[in-house]
């Protein structure tokens, strides 16, 4: 009873800042190149995304203080995630859509959260939101993945285990299984999952 207690008191406590829906304008779509955007990093380096052509390209929407991404990084896919890919020669960067003042927003509290989770991409700050809204992001963890051409092949769900509760027969990781076909052939074996979590705080 205790672990459904403390559950429940950590979706209580994201769910106050939860903003209206984002709307559906994205202007990126799956199997169109996908949009270019320039951002800093938490040290105030340039990511440009068109920089990274010839690359396959993961984006995932951050926040340090969602439970989803928590769970994700301590005993989830994402401890590993991107350091494995990095080693197979994919560019992964985080990215927090967070408006300033808002929960998981900020330099430093996500460069404690990178240096706490010995985080192997980089950490981009969108605090207007212009990238997520772009891209249509609607949670963290969410994860986009461009290929060498610079494609969109894919946007949605990490995974389908939201806090560690298996949907269907088996764990699947769903940004592994496109991004082992992406690195073999440049296609991904579907463009969408729905995904889960915290809204982007906008």
């Amino acid at each position: 009873m205790r672990v459904s207690i403390a559950l429940v008191a950590a979706l209580t406590a994201c769910a106050p800042a939860l903003p209206a829906p984002v709307e559906a304008a994205a202007s990126a779509v799956v199997g169109q190149p996908a949009p270019d955007f320039t951002l800093a990093d938490l040290d105030g380096a340039s990511f440009t995304l068109s920089d990274k052509l010839g690359s396959t390209v993961v984006l995932e929407w951050f926040n340090p203080d969602c439970p989803f991404v928590k769970y994700a990084y301590d005993e989830g896919p994402l401890g590993s995630f991107a350091g494995r890919w990095i080693g197979e020669g994919v560019v992964v960067a985080a990215i927090n859509s967070g408006k300033a003042g808002k929960q998981g927003a900020g330099v430093e509290r996500n460069r404690a959260a990178r240096a706490a989770w010995s985080m192997a991409a980089p950490v981009l700050l969108d605090e207007a939101g212009e990238v997520g809204r772009a891209y249509g992001a609607k949670t963290t963890p969410q994860l986009v993945v461009i290929n060498p051409a610079g494609t969109l092949v894919y946007n949605g769900a990490l995974d389908n285990a939201p806090l560690g509760k298996v949907s269907g027969d088996a764990h699947r990781v769903f940004a592994d299984e496109v991004l082992t076909q992406v690195t073999r052939d440049g296609t991904a074996p579907y463009g969408h999952q729905k995904p889960y979590g915290c809204s982007v705080k906008y």
